[in-house]
């Protein structure tokens, strides 16, 4: 008897096919093999049940070729009307630093002085900007805040203790929280005061021989509301000055200057505190700054030589692309009215719903003939995200699409090229398009349109 699974193509044969080719081009000799053998692999177990030929098997190879070369971090559409969405990567970066961090990805001067050819330090690309900005007396970035943070506390209170509000303990994202970070980075944690009212003069019993470091954390993922109490900053600066502590200031989500959104709650900002007299004050590149991913510490010029010279800092350091586009984004805010214009993240905060409601308007989704889909634009709320404002409502608005199952339309839209990503409400698949820019919309129409289409495919069959 015949074996099936005789007579199908040799390697060296599908090789030199003409349409395999551009594919040795593409992906390269090596990786064409592997998906060629896998597609042989399964036409030989078919074989016998469901025979297949040469282009059944080109076929499965270039099905496999594409699945293996496609990047697991893929471009995402955001239709959660979460601006600073963590899971997406946070803030999308401006034009001006999406261009300076390409231009950055080959051979630049990193560490190297171009005056004098001499070696130079990555710190020194964004120090002068940020302390223009802010009116820092030096500054230098790590690779995130938590970084910076651990940074501050290894430096200036390691086996020593940090005073930390009990109202202050936060846990950010990933699970991670304050007293975690103080620990490893060789602190040790002192908690002041109660989780709803701490005062100066709790700080003040706290204080002793172990004391190294005085740390005010803004709770910027969560509010307490009621009877709560904690002191001013200027009051807390006071007290770290009389008795000779370094006060360090973590803000967070890090906004510049409070007047770039206007309208929104008031809370601490890096040249508020600064001009306050905190000693040293961090925050996120990656929030409310609307830059990329890093830590940065400004503040007292002695104290940052210090941390300059910490052996921590070559694990905390930031790579030249980041900085490329840390500076770029900083440039910007040089002129406030161009940085709300040009950052992505200020821009969609601070655009009026009406402006929002004209968009999604102007390109609604159309549901398949005979579906029972229905799409309608409708106002929504829309939030900052990040740990950014916690509880504060931004007018918004989107597609809701109801009549089909949300989960699968949900699921469906994930599957997308690009992928969209909405949320559920109330069994409705929810598309904010506050979160959507304008070259962004028809993009995620289409992406809905062809959802809801597989949709009515899998119910007709």
């Amino acid at each position: 008897m015949t074996d099936p699974r005789r007579g199908f193509p040799s390697m060296d044969s599908l090789l030199k096919r003409p349409e395999v080719a551009p594919w040795l081009g593409r992906y390269g000799r090596q990786t064409v093999k592997e998906s060629l053998r896998r597609a042989l692999d399964r036409a030989r177990a078919a074989a016998g049940a469901e025979r297949q030929g040469v282009e059944d098997v080109l076929c499965g190879a270039r099905h496999d070729l594409a699945a293996r070369s496609r990047l697991s971090l893929r471009q995402t559409l955001n239709g959660t009307g979460v601006v600073l969405h963590t899971n997406l990567g946070r803030a999308p970066l401006a034009e001006e630093a999406r261009s300076a961090q390409a231009a950055a990805s080959g051979y630049g001067n990193v560490e190297l002085a171009l005056a004098t050819g001499q070696r130079g330090s990555r710190y020194d690309h964004c120090a002068d900007t940020v302390c223009e900005l802010t009116g820092a007396g030096s500054a230098i970035v790590a690779n995130n805040n938590a970084a910076a943070v651990a940074l501050v506390v290894n430096e200036l209170s390691r086996d020593r203790e940090v005073l930390v509000s009990r109202g202050e303990l936060v846990e950010i994202g990933g699970s991670f929280r304050i007293p975690d970070v103080v620990a490893r980075s060789g602190g040790r944690l002192r908690e002041v005061g109660t989780t709803n009212r701490t005062r100066v003069a709790d700080y003040e019993a706290a204080i002793g021989d172990a004391t190294g470091l005085i740390l005010r954390v803004h709770p910027s993922n969560y509010r307490v509301e009621g009877f709560a109490a904690r002191p001013s900053l200027e009051a807390l600066v006071s007290l770290a000055q009389s008795r000779g502590i370094p006060l360090a200031h973590d803000l967070g989500s890090g906004l510049l200057d409070a007047d770039l959104l206007p309208g929104f709650p008031l809370g601490p900002t890096a040249r508020g505190s600064l001009a306050a007299g905190v000693d040293l004050a961090t925050w996120s590149g990656d929030k409310l700054l609307g830059g990329p991913q890093a830590g940065i510490i400004a503040g007292d010029a002695e104290l940052i030589a210090r941390l300059r010279r910490n052996p921590l800092l070559r694990a905390f350091r930031v790579d030249k692309t980041t900085l490329a586009a840390l500076e770029a984004t900083l440039m910007l805010y040089r002129d406030p009215d161009l940085a709300a214009r040009r950052i992505p993240t200020l821009r969609m905060l601070r655009e009026p719903a009406g402006t929002v409601e004209a968009r999604a308007l102007a390109a609604v989704p159309e549901p398949p003939a005979g579906s029972p889909a229905r799409v309608e634009v409708t106002r929504m709320e829309a939030m900052a995200g990040g740990g950014a404002f916690p509880g504060f409502a931004i007018a918004s608005a989107g597609w809701a699409v109801t009549g089909v199952d949300a989960d699968r339309l949900a699921a469906e839209c994930r599957a997308g090229t690009p992928p969209l990503i909405g949320r559920i409400e109330r069994s409705a698949f929810i598309v904010d398009v506050r979160t959507l820019p304008e070259a962004e919309v028809t993009r995620a129409a289409g992406v809905v349109e062809r959802a809801l289409a597989r949709l009515a495919e899998d119910a007709d069959g």
